[in-house]
């Protein structure tokens, strides 16, 4: 009797489970309804790109440095850095929620200036991130946390901006960025909507190397956006991803930034040294706000810690260790601002290399944006269409909205990528 009770308990009955409950149970998976997650733009060009087996194919999608042989490249200032680390026979424990302090204090100097007034005043205040991406993510949530309920984005703006700021809770609106007709700056258009943007709004910026048009404001165009903004009382939330990667000169792509503050916005930005320390596995970044005072900066900091907490714990050590060695020894600063530059120079010749062999090729098109625009990335123009084709009889790879990483173009291939480009554009 008793067996057939128990047993009477453990068998469901149609009328206490639903429809879907029953397929599960029925099944002989607990996955069984899960789909195939959509195919990843970058990470999945990669494994397209991977599979062909053409010699001359090329990839010229994902946003990491090669150098003219097209092989990814450290920074000699990297491997020194980890050297002297070596020697110190350092520990392994973990950080705080707010991760390394003295490569936090660094990475503002280096991204605010050490000469910064509201830094010297402790009114800038923040925290180690997981690279930029982590960052943004913790600071899409803390703005839900506190009553926002929506970002403004450039559009076009990086891919993965939408999708961490929705997961954030976060509607994300549009404003307009890049006059694709013409391959420039919709300066117009965008301060129409920064204007037309409901007060106290988070409005997301570029601070440099704008990812995936390389199309920047002027510095009198910043001005004018600034004084804008601050009119609006909104609060701009800069992106730095590409500090000293963009012109070379790690001061210049910072006078966004820089500017913003000097003209007294109350601020977030997030950093990566993905790029231009080329710490890409390391996921080292920063996450920092400009407060109206210091007590005021360091109770958003706390604020931003119990977001960190349930979220990843504290970040990884190795990579904050690399960045802040570098930047507290002065010979090794100096070897990374010359080697950073060298970096982007090379990119900054792929550009003019690449317009000249289209031109030479016969295109008609005007390329003049290629040289014209700045960064990692060049916006070619080409439809998904023309990209689709380019990819399937000539097997270079990029992007669906025409996106080409120029770090990936060298001088063995640029004539390829060109012939390719012509090809598919007449």
């Amino acid at each position: 009797m008793l067996k057939q009770i128990s047993q009477s308990f453990l068998r469901p009955t149609a009328r206490c489970v639903s429809a879907s409950s029953r397929v599960r149970f029925m099944s002989a998976s607990p996955w069984a309804d899960y789909e195939m997650a959509p195919f990843d733009p970058i990470i999945g060009l990669n494994e397209e790109y991977s599979k062909d087996d053409f010699p001359q194919k090329v990839i010229v999608g994902v946003g990491a440095y090669r150098d003219g042989n097209g092989k990814p490249y450290v920074l000699p200032c990297v491997r020194e850095a980890e050297k002297k680390m070596m020697e110190q026979n350092l520990d392994m424990e973990y950080s705080g929620i707010a991760g390394d302090a003295k490569f936090v204090e660094l990475a503002l100097k280096f991204g605010y200036g050490k000469d910064s007034k509201p830094l010297g005043e402790n009114r800038i205040q923040g925290v180690q991130a997981l690279s930029g991406t982590g960052g943004l993510r913790v600071m899409g949530e803390l703005l839900r946390k506190h009553g926002h309920t929506h970002i403004y984005v450039p559009n076009p703006t990086w891919g993965n901006h939408i999708p961490i700021f929705v997961n954030s809770g976060l509607e994300v609106r549009k404003y307009r960025y890049y006059d694709a007709k013409n391959s420039d700056l919709d300066f117009d258009g965008m301060i129409t909507d920064i204007k037309e943007m409901p007060t106290g709004s988070t409005v997301l910026l570029h601070a440099c190397a704008h990812n995936p048009t390389g199309m920047d404001p002027t510095l009198e165009q910043w001005k004018e956006l600034s004084d804008i903004i601050k009119t609006k009382k909104l609060l701009p939330f800069f992106d730095c991803a590409y500090q000293g990667f963009a012109s070379g000169d790690a001061n210049i792509d910072a006078a966004s930034v820089r500017m913003f503050v000097e003209d007294g916005h109350l601020l977030a930005m997030v950093q990566s040294f993905s790029k231009n320390f080329g710490l890409y596995g390391h996921r080292v970044g920063t996450l920092s706000v400009v407060g109206e005072s210091e007590a005021e900066a360091k109770r958003v900091q706390s604020q931003l810690k119990t977001v960190i907490r349930p979220m990843y714990s504290n970040p990884p050590r190795h990579g904050a260790r690399i960045v802040s060695t570098i930047l507290s020894d002065p010979k090794l600063t100096q070897d990374f601002l010359i080697q950073c530059k060298e970096m982007a120079d090379r990119i900054h010749t792929m550009r003019g290399l690449l317009r000249s062999n289209l031109e030479q090729a016969g295109s008609t098109h005007n390329w003049e944006h290629i040289t014209r625009q700045i960064g990692m990335f060049a916006y070619s123009g080409l439809s998904k269409d023309q990209v689709l084709e380019m990819r399937h009889k000539h097997h270079v790879y990029c992007t669906a909205d025409g996106r080409i990483s120029m770090a990936g173009v060298t001088s063995g291939n640029v004539d390829y990528i060109a012939q390719a480009i012509h090809a598919v554009s007449k």
